[in-house]
């Protein structure tokens, strides 16, 4: 009996992505090419991004031919648009759309689409306790978005209402120009990440605002490290260090408001921000604490990947 193949295909705004799983969740192909970010940049324009999935895509696809046969593709899923509400569009997944359409078509597999955000959910679900999980909070974390939902995961359909998050900049991008101003490469996470390991927490005062229980404002913060840094007084690992504290808490802070707000007690965190291993410590630790269960994808599956798209466009989801 020949084993189906899922394909999902995502091109976000930094990252051209194909994955194909198994009809046992297994990842069989994971093919990923970072866009690059001339040095000194905080982001690529949307256009620049666009160009990049156009000449990354053929590359991708060659190689995936090279290890299953793609005529065992049942399904082929794309991301479409950000998020899955009426007016959300970027040009960058119009790329990924068009190439699923070709591919479904040629293979005559069936072809749904879906949310970059919902992809993200998808790969924490998948081969978690959250599959058989109908309700729960979700915090999308990342370059572009730093959104709290509540998830109703029921009947293979996912409604996500959003009830948090922040009201300018988001996380990702608050991590990335703390970073280019100290003259890593974008994007900065990663470096980041193994940097501030060998750094301690600040003992300055830095106040955690939160407006209305779930939402927050970062730019000040951006503000405020900037002078940090400007003042020559401390560590790189340190500041790093102490970033990655302030953001955890202001993340664990909504999840609890909104765990007690809506009695919900399980939380998976997602986006590439949820690999940094301070803030997924401080979050895993402080909220089993107060009794909320959080989940957490694998480390390569929170960074932009096509996996989760796979999963939705497997398990049929509407």
């Amino acid at each position: 009996m020949t084993n189906k193949l899922y394909l999902g295909i995502d091109t976000s705004a930094y990252t051209t992505s194909i994955a194909v799983i198994d009809e046992n969740n297994n990842i069989v192909v994971d093919l990923r090419k970072v866009l690059e970010v001339k040095e000194g940049q905080k982001g690529l324009r949307q256009q620049e991004a666009v160009f990049q999935h156009i000449n990354n895509m053929p590359i991708i696809i060659e190689n995936m031919t090279k290890m299953i046969d793609v005529n065992n593709i049942d399904t082929v899923s794309c991301s479409s648009k950000p998020r899955n509400l009426p007016k959300s569009y970027m040009p960058v997944f119009v790329v990924g759309r068009g190439q699923a359409i070709i591919i479904s078509n040629m293979l005559n597999a069936k072809f749904r689409e879906y949310s970059h955000q919902e992809g993200h959910i998808a790969a924490g679900i998948m081969n978690s306790e959250l599959e058989s999980c109908k309700n729960f909070l979700s915090i999308h974390i990342s370059g572009g978005t730093t959104e709290l939902l509540i998830v109703n995961n029921d009947n293979k359909k996912l409604d996500t209402e959003i009830i948090g998050g922040t009201l300018d900049i988001s996380v990702g991008q608050l991590i990335d120009r703390i970073g280019v101003k100290l003259n890593l490469t974008f994007p900065c996470g990663k470096q980041m990440d193994t940097i501030a390991n060998n750094g301690k927490i600040l003992d300055i005062n830095i106040p955690i605002g939160i407006k209305d229980r779930t939402w927050f404002n970062l730019s000040g913060m951006e503000n405020l490290f900037e002078n940090l840094i400007d003042s020559n007084m401390y560590k790189v690992e340190d500041i790093f260090s102490t970033l990655f504290y302030v953001i955890g808490s202001y993340i664990y802070k909504i999840i609890f408001n909104s765990s007690k707000d809506y009695n919900i007690d399980t939380v998976l965190i997602t986006g590439g921000v949820s690999s940094n291993s301070i803030i997924r410590n401080l979050l895993n630790e402080n909220l089993k604490k107060h009794g909320i269960m959080p989940y957490f994808p694998e480390r390569k599956l929170c960074t932009d990947n096509g996996v989760g798209i796979a999963y939705l466009g497997k398990e049929s989801y509407i």
